[in-house]
């Protein structure tokens, strides 16, 4: 299993995917044609604040839009056009065409790949797609936006960075986390000693209820979803019309780990410097029966690296995580008010350092009398070793998007690269393995195997489904 190629196959029905062995520099003034694969919430969100208007940002992104002022940086023309859309449910496709009214239409994704007029597609699909896509996206000479989480089993991964490598392709990663300021300013406060020896990192996603609808029985698809399409490579199951909530089963996601846990995992390796595990332990459970899906309500993972260990929550009962919170700050996510659902917590010898994807504090140690141990006299007001620090700025999407666009023209590698997404990805996924096994597992992150594990191995890969085997997969 750790020797393993992906070998293209001809997909029926599809026109023949060229690859494109010119990598020229598309200039500033020249229009940039990108098309999207998947026209739901994320890639409409996508594929708008790509294409940049002020318009679009005001539309999908208000948060970001305040009386009108923006990041300077979001007002620098793009010179991008959506020209392309592609789903299997028409109705989707439909909305889309309201903001894009003159793009082409696609149902096969293939169809559009073989687009000569496409410079860069953005993938925003169910995650048991994002393998097969981004390869033959890449084949076809398509510079690649892809969601997160990048791939949907471990076995995946190696293919798809030999894919962006081999055709030299732009591929960003949607983890916007690694557009953020100051997501990137306190990776130099942890990574210079400002907060002191950190071996200890915690992670968390609490929300209320954000997961399954009510049950309802299965029914024949709608007459414009092609619903086979829609399952591609996962199990052939009947329609129900909660399966187009993706995110509440596990034959489309791996759970709250892998959906929000994938931004904390990625932000947690920029800002400590490491980003290869060693070891992972994981416990979940599904108490709440009474929703659709099959998703753990509550997961605690503990993941091992070399210098500290992270230990990760999920809940789907409570909105509170951390708890507690600063006045005068914003929180992402926060929908009452003391709600802290998201964020990461590094833990110094020095001091406290709370990060979410909208802002962060730094909580100090108290420096500490001579001669007192660890405790000053009782009423002694102690004085912290360093000033608190508060700081708040826009969601990064915006940004990010727009990052993905000046690095497709200079042909630049992007900060959110294949291989950094990957070791997010790889993350939520040896910790799933981990709990499936009932145990403790070893994680080999250069060979990407569990050594010396048949039964951990076992779950490095799910087959593909046929016909929707589109890349195929050999020992």
């Amino acid at each position: 299993m750790e020797r393993r190629d992906f070998l293209k196959t001809a997909g029926a029905g599809a026109a023949a995917l060229t690859a494109v062995s010119y990598l020229r520099v598309i200039g500033a003034n020249e229009r940039l044609h990108v098309g999207l694969i998947g026209c739901g919430g994320r890639g409409t969100l996508d594929a708008r604040l790509m294409r940049g208007t002020l318009e679009d940002i005001q539309a999908v992104a208000p948060d970001n839009y305040h009386d009108g002022n923006v990041d300077p940086r979001l007002r620098e023309p793009r010179n991008v056009d959506i020209a392309a859309l592609c789903d299997v449910y028409g109705s989707r496709m439909d909305a889309a065409k309201r903001w894009a009214p003159q793009a082409k239409t696609y149902n096969d994704f293939r169809e559009l790949l073989a687009d000569k007029e496409i410079d860069a597609v953005i993938v925003a699909t169910p995650d048991p797609w994002h393998a097969q896509m981004l390869i033959l996206a890449c084949e076809a000479g398509k510079d690649v936006y892809l969601e997160k989480p990048v791939f949907y089993r471990l076995g995946e991964a190696k293919a798809m960075v030999a894919a962006a490598r081999s055709s030299k392709r732009i591929v960003q990663i949607g983890t916007q986390h690694r557009s953020a300021d100051h997501i990137a300013e306190a990776a130099r406060m942890i990574q210079s000693g400002k907060i002191g020896e950190v071996h200890f990192v915690r992670a968390w996603n609490y929300m209320g209820m954000t997961y399954g609808n009510p049950p309802v029985p299965d029914s024949d698809p709608p007459a414009d979803l092609n619903w086979d399409a829609w399952l591609g490579p996962a199990p052939n199951v009947p329609f129900n019309r909660n399966r187009l909530s993706y995110r509440s089963f596990m034959d489309y996601t791996n759970g709250i780990i892998t959906d929000y846990g994938n931004y904390r995992f990625d932000s947690a390796h920029q800002i400590m410097g490491v980003d290869l595990p060693t070891t992972a332990v994981s416990w979940a459970v599904r108490f709440n029966k009474k929703t659709a899906g099959d998703i753990y309500d509550m997961q605690t993972c503990i993941i091992e690296y070399p210098t500290f260990i992270l230990n990760y929550e999920a809940s789907n009962y409570n909105g509170h995580g951390l708890g507690g919170r600063t006045p005068g700050m914003r929180y992402y996510g926060m929908l009452g008010p003391e709600d802290r659902p998201h964020g990461m917590a590094f833990y110094g010898t020095e001091a406290a350092l709370f990060v979410d994807r909208i802002g962060m504090e730094l909580y100090s140690e108290p420096k500490l009398p001579e001669g007192n141990g660890r405790r000053g006299p009782r009423g002694m007001a102690l004085v912290p070793r360093m000033e608190k620090i508060m700081m708040n700025e826009d969601e990064p999407t915006p940004l990010h998007t727009k990052n993905f666009v000046d690095f497709l023209r200079a042909r630049k590698e992007p900060i959110a690269n294949i291989e950094v997404g990957v070791r997010a990805t790889t993350i939520g996924c040896i910790g799933n393995v981990a709990y499936w096994t009932g145990r403790k597992v070893k994680w080999d992150g250069e060979a990407r195997i569990f050594p010396d594990d048949a039964e951990a191995n076992q779950f490095l890969f799910r087959p593909y489904r046929k016909p929707w085997d589109l890349v195929k997969m050999s020992s």
